[in-house]
């Protein structure tokens, strides 16, 4: 499962790479995008990164993890990054986009590639997600996915310093294949 590459109509879900690391830390480095990740401190440096990138080769040799970049097909240029994450024997959904693509749909379409992934491919009967109460565009996202909610809790935010409130959602394999998708 180590060279997986998935594609969508605009995007390149790839693993991610050594190339990938000043990207990395020039969209993950804005406090924007770091403030809505969980375990991503800031200021962002290149080790990092470097350690990021370590993580993924290692969790996706090991089946737990898969981390994909996410690259506009058109010209490949580095968006951010999806993934699966397994925890407490389900997979985590989670995201990232550098914030020139924010509002363009890219979200949308990766984490609905990565769903078909986890449900066809892993085999997984549900994924499960969290979002951060100020940033509603992320729930928007899962709510397209057919996510439904699941409680609040609490979530560690190394960016902000402290923890944050947390919406929790999941998605089952029926719920993602049946959904109603607007036109």
């Amino acid at each position: 499962m180590s060279c997986y590459r998935l594609e969508s109509g605009r995007l390149l879900l790839r693993p991610p790479g050594p190339g990938d690391v000043a990207s990395i830390v020039t969209w993950v480095g804005d406090y924007d995008v770091a403030k809505n990740l969980s375990r991503c401190p800031h200021p962002y440096c290149e080790e990092y990164a470097q350690q990021f990138l370590a993580r993924c080769a290692e969790g996706r040799a090991t089946g737990t993890n898969f981390n994909f970049a996410i690259v506009r097909r058109a010209d490949r240029v580095y968006m951010g990054q999806i993934g699966l994450h397994l925890k407490d024997g389900s997979f985590e959904l989670g995201y990232w986009l550098g914030k020139p693509f924010w509002h363009q749909g890219y979200a949308s379409e990766a984490a609905d590639r990565i769903a078909r992934f986890a449900f066809r491919e892993l085999k997984a009967e549900t994924v499960w997600a969290g979002w951060f109460h100020d940033n509603p565009a992320s729930g928007r996202v899962l709510e397209k996915l057919g996510c439904r909610p699941n409680g609040t809790a609490p979530r560690e935010c190394l960016a902000r310093g402290h923890d944050v409130i947390c919406n929790l959602v999941t998605l089952s394999r029926a719920d993602f294949f049946h959904r109603k998708v607007a036109a």
